[in-house]
């Protein structure tokens, strides 16, 4: 890569004009700000105890050093202790002649190393999947693309939550108010027919509180007290006895629960390549907590609870079993990891899930590790902020959760309604409008929460995200569409494009040489989303590069240009472009329409 040939350079020219031995590590090198004429900007302050001169002149030394040696630099310049290095028309040609027919370009190589595992979704089978879910799946399943592209294999699992005493609620609600009904019989999808009974189960136990409140116990001792919680954790007891009817009806809804699920999942365009079940996995939990205690590296109290003491690391006490011997999700997912390992042994174990958790995995890395768990320093925490909507935060017991059913079909509807009011759909047929209605209300959706840094908390606004102006899903999928059309009329017109001969061409239009520059710097974008976990850098990116080519597109004619030689390479930088967004949208999750 040139950037590694300037920075080794640098280090030659270091050693030749100060005498001075130093790494290419310790250089700092970065692209050349837009209003700066150059490419590449050295930055020489750190050298100065070397060259025992000015910044000016070190940077001057360096630079005049690097124009004869390296013979991609076709110039330079320098702004106080900033060398900025412009690199030749000839280099960016070339560039584009060698990978603007690739469309596997910024894809890494396999790198032959252990897998990742990467959990994401983690639903809970007693309510349906919300706009929070949406964006755990969606940070998710593009946190694996961009891993998979940086070379690494993934293998991307859900731990469903299966069991526990929120689970407990829907049942004990259905049992007493169900009166037999089903998905087929309402026709409900599963996972809202089990949520509505969930809802129910809080509504009644709130009364049962305000009822205990007004005959003199507190807010605490009501809510313990209720009888609809009582019941609820004796149906817990007794599944973990293994009740015969108990553990049947648990098998019946949870089945419901994983049919809504699916068909969520299907419409979101999200995957898993294995499903854990809590069920399946909190016994081993409580095994390893055993294990624990018996080599005294965790506390029983005297109400037989079990603690992990993590006081002398700077956290507190953690219960891992209760006193009723029952598990918590601290418990399951002990066992969760060690099964991980076990299957997969991995290089890393990596969490997508709520910033609310950070204590917990906080907890999870220093009881794997309490219990000798060599792979505790493998658990990585990728924790996102919260989604709310302009009318506010999401309350999920109070039934006024934001569905993700019900929020993609509103996307797909405004979706058809601003389509059709652009006239982009008029000569389709009603199945393929439908296609394209989904395609860029689904890509709408994605590209507006996965544009955010996943450690922020963010606003998601319906209407903002579908506009076809601005940083959005839309706009760069229509500039995607134009950009198939283009190509379309070069083609009918006879242009051959793929393999031009792009030496000997005038020199580059600045907006020619910017838009090779941005594609250039794709590689770098993925690289660095998979080193920080961020596919807000291919969302960004893929916005830059779209906005980009539309001045581009709109400032320099391409098939109008009389002379033939720039209409070649026009047509592949065009051609290398539409390959650069379908590539980023793919690692964000997205489609891109041939036509819009």
């Amino acid at each position: 890569m040139i950037e590694e040939k300037i920075l080794r350079m640098t280090c030659e020219a270091v050693q030749q004009l100060y005498g001075q031995v130093i790494k290419p590590e310790s250089i700092g090198m970065e692209t050349t700000k837009k209003e700066i004429t150059g490419d590449f900007t050295i930055v020489v302050f750190s050298l100065l105890k070397m060259s025992r001169k000015s910044p000016e002149a070190t940077a001057g030394e360096i630079g005049a050093f690097l124009k004869v040696n390296v013979s991609e630099i076709s110039e330079f310049n320098v702004i106080k202790g900033f060398l900025n290095l412009v690199l030749s028309d000839d280099f960016w040609t070339g560039f584009l002649a060698s990978n603007g027919s690739r469309a596997d370009f910024g894809i890494q190589e396999k790198r032959g190393e252990a897998p990742i595992v990467l959990e994401y979704s983690s639903p809970n089978t007693n309510k349906p999947l919300h706009l929070g879910h949406i964006r755990n799946n969606l940070l998710g399943y593009s946190l694996a693309e961009i891993l998979k592209a940086n070379g690494h294999e993934v293998v991307k699992v859900n731990l469903v939550n299966d069991r526990g005493i929120h689970i407990c609620k829907s049942m004990l609600a259905y049992m007493k108010w169900g009166n037999g009904e089903t998905p087929e019989s309402t026709g409900e999808k599963g996972d809202h027919l089990i949520g509505r009974y969930y809802v129910l189960f809080d509504k009644e136990y709130k009364a049962e509180i305000r009822d205990l409140m007004e005959k003199g116990l507190s807010e605490e001792a009501a809510s313990r007290q209720a009888p609809l919680i009582t019941e609820a954790q004796e149906i817990l007891r007794k599944w973990e006895a293994k009740d015969a009817e108990v553990l049947q009806l648990w098998k019946t809804m949870n089945g419901w629960a994983y049919d809504g699920f699916d068909l969520t999942y299907r419409r979101l365009g999200v995957d898993f390549d294995k499903i854990y079940y809590e069920s399946e996995t909190y016994l081993l939990g409580k095994e390893l907590v055993m294990e624990g205690l018996g080599s005294e590296r965790l506390v029983r109290k005297d109400d037989g609870s079990v603690w992990a003491d993590l006081r002398d690391e700077g956290l507190d006490e953690k219960l891992l079993l209760r006193a009723d011997g029952t598990s918590v999700y601290m418990t399951q997912d002990l066992g969760t990891a060690q099964l991980r390992y076990e299957d997969y042994h991995p290089s890393a174990m990596i969490y997508v899930v709520g910033n609310e958790q950070n204590y917990h995995f906080d907890v999870l890395k220093k009881v794997l590790s309490k219990l000798g768990k060599t792979f505790a320093g493998h658990v990585y925490h990728l924790s996102y902020g919260m989604v709310e909507l302009p009318l506010g935060k999401m309350k999920s017991r109070e039934g006024t959760v934001v569905d993700a059913d019900d929020l993609m079909e509103e996307m797909f509807s405004t979706a058809a309604a601003m389509t059709r009011e652009l006239g982009k759909a008029s000569e389709l047929s009603e199945e393929d409008a439908d296609k394209l209605f989904n395609t860029i209300g689904l890509g709408a959706l994605k590209y507006f929460i996965l544009k955010v840094d996943p450690k922020k908390n963010m606003m998601f606004d319906p209407a903002e995200s579908i506009d076809f102006n601005g940083n959005t899903g839309p706009f760069i999928q229509y500039t995607y569409a134009r950009i198939q059309s283009l190509l379309s009329k070069a083609a009918l017109a006879g242009y051959q494009w793929e393999q031009p001969v792009l030496s000997g061409q005038p020199s580059l239009l600045l907006l020619e040489k910017e838009i090779i520059k941005r594609l250039f710097l794709f590689d770098e974008a993925v690289i660095q989303a998979g080193r920080e976990m961020n596919p807000a850098v291919i969302a960004n990116y893929v916005y830059d590069l779209a906005k980009g080519y539309n001045q581009f597109y709109q400032e320099l004619p391409v098939l109008k240009e009389e002379d033939t030689a720039k209409v070649l390479l026009r047509l592949c930088i065009t051609d290398f472009v539409g390959k650069t967004i379908k590539t980023s949208m793919k690692l964000l999750g997205i489609m891109v329409p041939p036509r819009m």
